[in-house]
């Protein structure tokens, strides 16, 4: 039986979890796991309310193309760093410090602790509109006041709480996997199947002649896409590690990753376009769902899936943390986390979503692009603390930092997401360390044996 994955069973109190690879004793999932779980992190609001803004900008048939191929190649970072982490058993923070060195790791690693702080508080304030809107719809206004807000804010944060008191693991296998994944997919056929309804009475033809207002590119549209799987970009190897031993090249935790995060962020982006669509101007998303036929109890399914979204960002982070101060548990500060984002997400406002993700992009883009150049070819990993600073590693990630910003400014026509990775993975790629023989030995066991 494995043991739970948010204790510290089998390591010692001076052990550092996040930077020790996962014994294959305790990696369980297969395919299914990794697909049921990142269909279902791949739902959410937010996922359509970006949809939302694409159609506006860039028309019908521009916006199909970037949500096709913005999700693909977004999907598809996620699933190569996903088996990188189920090759080295590494969390996202032992990719880091191998490939930055254990000195200069702690700046990413501290850089995506506070993103996903914020994107826990984000999702707590989404769940919390979305209840306050169907308390609206169903009981009066009596959830739409101040103290409405501040207790569902504290009762979604309380059942977040009490989730992560228990194992991760447990929850994908036993609740993402076998009831919550059903559910929600129900919800979105039900949703598509109303909103591409009234899609067919106002004219489909319309629709997908639809052009933009110019305030957007092609390529502009494109990143934007691709800023929300890049957002989990950092979170996908401390999942992916549970992951059982490749097969036959594709491993589970690749391909599972890949299709499951595709078709979820496929559908729900198309989902917010069609609703944009077809809603009265100056409607908000969770009103127009909410007005659609047997819309309270779909938008009621979806806002429960939201919570495994801001479970898995608080995961993460606890993991994140527990690498930098190893001496509290993972549980214990996935509990102080969550504490955290839920005091804020009562006192922030959040409602700057856009140029929140493209900051994220410009910083993560860069990084897993340094990453992947270094590590993603199967050459091995190097032991995690025997370097400092890797300086052309930390070097190539600040430029491509910069480089992401003056492509935004100066020739946004290009995108900024897709030019920055290819240039990032490259040199990265190009200034690779030699592995020492040992480890070229070590590396080419453990291919084998993944193989």
């Amino acid at each position: 039986m494995a043991h739970d994955d948010n204790d510290n069973n089998g390591i010692s109190s001076a052990g550092n979890e996040a930077l020790t690879p996962l014994p294959a004793s305790r990696r369980v999932f297969g395919w299914s796991d990794h697909a049921s779980l990142w269909f279902s992190l791949g739902v959410g609001l937010l996922v359509m309310q970006i949809g939302a803004y694409l159609v506006p900008a860039v028309g019908t048939r521009d916006a199909a193309l970037a949500i096709a191929l913005g999700s693909v190649i977004g999907a598809g970072l996620l699933a190569w760093t996903a088996r990188l982490g189920c090759e080295t058993g590494l969390a996202s923070a032992g990719l880091m410090h191998a490939t930055y060195g254990s000195a200069f790791a702690r700046l990413p690693v501290l850089l995506n602790i506070v993103q996903l702080v914020g994107w826990t508080t984000f999702e707590l304030v989404i769940m919390r509109e979305g209840t306050q809107a169907i308390g609206q719809v169903a009981f009066g206004a009596s959830l739409g006041s101040f103290w409405g807000g501040v207790f569902t804010t504290l009762l979604w944060g309380a059942v977040l709480l009490a989730l992560l008191a228990g194992s991760m693991v447990k929850l994908v296998r036993r609740f993402v996997s076998r009831f919550g994944l059903p559910l929600v997919v129900i919800s979105l056929l039900w949703l598509t199947w109303q909103f591409a309804t009234r899609l067919q009475a106002k004219g489909l033809d319309a629709f997908w002649a639809r052009p933009g207002d110019g305030s957007m590119g092609m390529f502009g549209a494109l990143d934007l896409v691709i800023a929300m799987p890049v957002s989990w970009l950092p979170l996908v190897a401390d999942y992916a590690r549970h992951g059982k031993r490749s097969t036959g090249g594709l491993g589970s935790a690749f391909s599972g990753t890949w299709i499951g995060y595709a078709l979820a962020n496929i559908w729900c982006y198309a989902l917010g376009v069609m609703v944009v669509s077809v809603a009265e101007p100056g409607t908000g998303l969770v009103t127009a769902l909410l007005l659609a036929q047997g819309g309270l109890v779909a938008l009621g399914l979806i806002l429960i899936d939201e919570l495994d979204n801001a479970y898995g960002d608080v995961y993460s982070g606890s993991v994140s943390t527990h690498s930098l101060l190893p001496r509290w548990s993972v549980k214990r500060w996935g509990l102080l986390l969550a504490a955290l984002c839920i005091a804020l997400a009562l006192v922030l406002p959040m409602h700057t979503l856009e140029p929140f993700l493209l900051l994220l992009s410009s910083v993560f883009v860069p990084l897993y692009g340094v990453i992947l150049g270094r590590l993603g070819s199967g050459r091995g990993v190097a032991s995690t603390g025997t370097r400092q600073i890797d300086w052309a590693a930390a070097l190539i990630w600040i430029a491509g930092i910069t480089a992401y910003h003056a492509l935004a400014k100066w020739a946004p026509q290009f995108g900024s997401a897709l030019p920055t990775l290819a240039a990032t993975f490259v040199l990265a790629w190009i200034s690779r360390p030699k592995l020492s023989p040992a480890a070229a030995a070590g590396a080419s066991a453990l291919a084998q044996s993944r193989g």
